[in-house]
């Protein structure tokens, strides 16, 4: 399944909507997602799962690159 990840760069960075990022991650879970994560230092605001229509309007984005850890 593929989960789409919002996040910024560093665990010390608040979460301010303008500096927040996206990556795409291949995984099980949300929590599978979470532990693969882990070694980035990502600080982690929302992990949603990306299905269906919902994907195919993602693919469309010529930034969509599902990361697979």
């Amino acid at each position: 399944m593929i989960f789409k990840v919002y996040f910024q760069e560093t665990l010390m960075q608040v979460p301010v909507r303008e500096r927040t990022q996206t990556i795409y991650v291949e995984g099980e879970s949300e929590s599978d997602v979470r532990k693969k994560l882990i070694p980035r230092d990502y600080n982690i605001e929302f992990i949603t799962p990306v299905s269906g229509a919902y994907l195919d309007y993602e693919k469309q984005h010529e930034d969509f690159n599902v990361e697979s850890i």
